[in-house]
């Protein structure tokens, strides 16, 4: 059976995702431009669940002799980070948390503060240089600052984006709310301790 437009726009753009370290959005945009140029509609756009089936398919299939070392260093790596800003009520969330992360994949990290400047205060009170961005919404909609760092990970003896969403404290009480599918979206740092036991 020949596969659909959507179909074929998630296969392509969790290619992307894996071999070029790219986010979902950017992915199945350029996906759409690749396979459809302008005549993809809105409407035939993959969603992320189903790119991230494929990105576990392609794992799985092209990468399972090093994807999961990958993973366990990207998440040791987070830990670290969980750590020296555990004030903020650090949560793991995106590809290191949902267990699809490679060594090209950024680290997502949820701070919930009272008050959203005390983040960017630690990471200056820590020697530690940032940009800030809007890239990240919050529960309601509305946009978020993201402090995004460079941070060396000796594992892997790379150079990792870390992404620190800043969110707003009343936030927590949905932070572990599941998705259509039953999986959390993020977890705490014992919850990331689980998941390396589980792996190892």
């Amino acid at each position: 059976m020949t596969p659909s437009l959507t179909e074929e726009l998630a296969s392509a753009a969790a290619r992307l995702v894996v071999e070029e370290g790219m986010e979902y959005g950017p992915a199945k945009r350029k996906a759409a431009r690749a396979l459809g140029g302008h005549r993809v509609r809105t409407g035939e756009l993959p969603s992320n669940d189903a790119v991230e089936d494929e990105v576990r398919a392609y794992l799985q299939l092209f990468c399972a002799d090093t994807q999961p070392q990958e993973l366990a260093a990207l998440r040791r790596l987070a830990l670290e980070w969980m750590a020296r800003l555990t004030e903020f009520r650090p949560h793991l969330s995106g590809a290191v948390w949902r267990g699809t992360a490679t060594r090209l994949s950024s680290v997502h990290i949820d701070l919930y503060c009272d008050d959203p400047k005390s983040a960017e205060i630690a990471l200056i009170n820590q020697n530690l240089r940032y940009e800030v961005s809007g890239a990240a919404r919050s529960n309601g909609g509305e946009p978020l600052e993201v402090l995004s760092c460079a941070a060396p990970c000796r594992e892997l003896g790379e150079t990792v984006t870390m992404h620190l969403a800043v969110r707003d404290l009343d936030e927590l009480r949905g932070a572990l709310k599941p998705d259509a599918q039953g999986r959390t979206l993020r977890g705490n740092e014992p919850a990331v301790r689980r998941l390396l036991e589980d792996q190892a």
